[in-house]
């Protein structure tokens, strides 16, 4: 299957397929330390990329509420669905703008070879 994953760069930050995942996975968990389970990810590594979310946008993208009786969590803001929604949908029109060109590349690949480039690079 051929996919296309799509990387935006801003002046000093980045968005990307790792934490649109992570944010899909906060709002369906309500949870930082399940979403970043469920991406075999550190508790710590999820909330390092959510404080970098939150410092490089005017509004946070994801609240946490602590721990106590009946439990911490975790929830994405109108701002964090607005860019999760956003970003979603610049994936989609990339794709779609490009599956011509991406067909035509993938017409050159040899038949059957799968070639593991790790992370892309």
């Amino acid at each position: 299957m051929t996919t296309l994953k799509l990387r935006i760069l801003f002046d000093g930050t980045m968005l990307g397929p790792g934490k649109a995942e992570l944010l899909e996975r906060i709002r369906d968990t309500g949870s930082i330390s399940a979403a970043g389970r469920q991406m075999e990810m550190s508790y710590k590594r999820a909330w390092m990329l959510v404080e970098t979310m939150n410092a490089a946008f005017r509004e946070s993208l994801v609240e946490s509420v602590r721990g106590g009786p009946g439990g911490g969590g975790a929830r994405l803001t109108g701002a964090g669905e607005e860019v999760l929604r956003l970003y979603r949908a610049i994936e989609a029109q990339a794709l779609s703008a490009a599956a011509p060109e991406i067909a035509a590349i993938e017409a050159l690949l040899r038949p059957g070879t799968k070639v593991d480039i790790p992370d892309g690079k």
